[in-house]
């Protein structure tokens, strides 16, 4: 329909200018929007406001003339002027309500739209040290990045999702050290005691039990190896469970060969292989969540030499020097010119030792991303907000202004029946991302996690988004979903069984038929669900241009809610002593067809199931 409206506003512009009513004039934008009070139209045109100073003219009068050359339509009840130039637009009800065939006929393509004018973009999320497991604030840049993505696509952006694999520096020697040291305290344990590998394990994971539940530190006595670790590796070790069980796996494995060894050699070797093990951990673990990346990009890779036997660091700093906006200090270190681009203070690049910063793989790595895609998209926690200056002075001192975003998350807090889950940082105490999916399930995680906007702290209670009610959200849409399916099948005469191989598409079209009259669905509740349905292409379009997926969330409990009211008050299928017309049940038939359908798609653009029986 706005299509259509569209074009009868031109169309009466360029009457009323051929008449002499108004004057010539260039039209942009005519201005469509959806009244928030449908006292107001169904649609208004901010068109006469827009063009008051080309046409010299006052708007309410640019309005009237263009109402005055509406061409009649039966699409149509009215047309209205008010305020100082608004054209409001009262559409009849068969007008309305072709909404719910337009949804049917395009189906999963209904709402797509060219917001992003197939421009290549990456989103860059995650990105967790591959040195533990996921935890839940990982959880969540998996609901918002994927999520993000698929609404992206959804608008015609070329999208590539990716995963920087944080495997250079020192914390990946920390890790080797601390999967080292386990392996050696479990043969320790083992010559000690007398006692094979698992019994020494379970040694290790008892000392570290007592360990988080000593707080204060007030009985070492009670965790030596735990203290003996700490004391070895220092306070940044990796402590956590997961440190004794890639220990306990290459002591399986390879038996006691790496005791003797030097230590060096010890390290290297467990570090590579844990660092393989945990980043297969990650990639099961998102894959579960139904999030899977197109590149997974090495931060090694950054420092490999290429034929022309430079690395991508150094090929990134010749780039900004050839810019003019690298220097020297008289002590060797190498800084970046950040100032020139509005960052607090100019970055050291190359110590005075010779040694790279971690910002100088920020600037190679993001100079590699603008050699891939046109428009890059970082999504980072919010503890990283002082950063973003810096990194987007090197984005436009490399030649790509305006083309980095960053999108920052806040925490997210977990509790079990409104009371919040210990945890413990120092101690390596979480729950990990895997341990939420594997006991809530990846739709109500993902749900819940995209539920609000990413500068919002989540509260998520464990328990609550487990309860089969109406009270929680995910459960409510969902249910709607099935509940419409259900509907369909009776219609359609079929079974569950039956239904399953058919699909709900074709037990729809069994049910409905490809010709009603939605002229006949007028009760208020039933408009409601037309109006419903007809914002979700602009819903999606601003989700996109604000980077704000969280907002379908809101919509499908919203669109949910309509539903369910509807069904309250309107009779859909007879039953004993209710008849109900036919013509008018295959009417209303289409409608739940219709809120199924977007139902479904808005539930797929965040990464949720749409179940068709609960």
């Amino acid at each position: 329909m706005p299509e259509n409206l569209d074009q009868l506003v031109r169309a009466a512009i360029s009457a009323a200018q051929e008449q002499g009513d108004l004057p010539a004039f260039e039209v942009g934008d005519v201005g469509l929007e959806r009244p928030n009070d449908t006292s107001h139209g169904d649609w208004t045109s901010t068109v006469a406001l827009r063009s008051a100073k080309l046409a010299h003219m006052k708007p309410r009068d640019i309005a009237s003339a263009i109402a005055k050359h509406i061409e009649g339509s039966k699409e149509i009840d009215k047309v209205e002027i008010a305020g100082p130039g608004f054209i409001n637009f009262y559409l009849s009800t068969g007008a309305n309500n072709e909404i719910f065939r337009t949804v049917i006929e395009q189906g999963a393509d209904f709402g797509k739209s060219d917001v992003g004018h197939g421009q290549k973009v990456q989103v860059e999320f995650v990105s967790a040290n591959p040195t533990g497991p996921m935890h839940v604030g990982h959880g969540r840049w998996v609901a918002l990045g994927d999520s993000l993505c698929r609404v992206l696509e959804h608008t015609n952006y070329q999208v590539e999702r990716e995963y920087y694999i944080n495997d250079h520096g020192s914390q990946m020697d920390v890790f080797g050290r601390s999967v080292s040291k386990r392996y050696l305290q479990l043969f320790e344990i083992m010559e000690k005691d007398s006692c094979g590998l698992d019994g020494a394990a379970e040694a290790l994971f008892a000392d570290r039990a007592r360990y988080v539940e000593d707080e204060e530190d007030e009985a070492p006595e009670t965790h030596p190896y735990m203290d003996e670790f700490n004391t070895d590796l220092g306070g940044n070790a990796y402590g956590g469970d997961y440190i004794i069980e890639l220990a306990r796996r290459f002591a399986e494995t390879d038996g006691d060969r790496w005791v003797e060894a030097e230590a060096d050699a010890r390290v290297a070797e467990f570090r590579e292989r844990g660092y393989k093990a945990m980043l297969e951990t990650i990639r099961q673990t998102c894959h579960d969540a139904r999030c899977d990346f197109d590149v997974w990009f090495s931060e090694r890779s950054l420092y490999e030499k290429d034929e022309t036997g430079t690395n991508a660091v150094e090929r990134a700093f010749a780039a900004l020097d050839k810019r003019g906006y690298l220097y020297r200090t008289d002590d060797g270190a190498l800084w970046f010119r950040s100032t020139e681009f509005g960052d607090d203070k100019d970055r050291v690049l190359v110590k005075t030792n010779g040694e790279y910063t971690y910002f100088a793989s920020d600037i190679a790595y993001h100079w590699n991303k603008f050699q891939r895609v046109d428009h890059v998209i970082d999504i980072w926690g919010a503890d990283h907000h002082g950063y973003i200056a810096r990194v987007n002075a090197a984005c436009e001192a490399l030649g790509y202004p305006g083309e980095f975003e960053v999108l920052l998350g806040q925490l997210v807090n977990l509790l079990r029946n409104g009371q919040a889950i210990r945890l413990s940082k120092r101690k390596g105490v979480m729950v990990t991302f895997r341990e939420l999916l594997d006991e809530v399930g990846a739709d109500a995680v993902r749900y819940t996690l995209i539920s609000k906007s990413s500068n919002q702290t989540i509260d998520f209670d464990i328990e609550a988004v487990k309860r089969k009610s109406n009270d929680n959200p995910v459960y409510y849409v969902q249910y709607a979903h099935a509940r419409i399916c259900s509907i369909l099948r009776r219609a359609a005469g079929l079974e569950l069984e039956e239904a399953e191989p058919l699909g709900m598409d074709a037990v729809a079209e069994r049910s409905i038929g490809t010709d009603y009259d939605l002229s006949l669905l007028s009760d208020p509740t039933e408009l409601a669900l037309s109006r419903k349905l007809s914002e979700f292409p602009e819903l999606v379009a601003g989700c996109a241009r604000d980077r704000a997926p969280f907002r379908l969330t809101h919509y499908a409990e919203e669109l949910a809610g309509d539903f369910h009211a509807f069904y309250g008050v309107c009779q859909v299928l007879p039953s004993e002593g209710r008849p109900v017309d036919p013509e008018l049940s295959r009417a209303r038939l289409a409608a739940c067809d219709a809120v199924r359908r977007v139902l479904a798609l808005t539930l797929s653009l965040i990464g949720v199931s749409a179940p068709t029986h609960m």
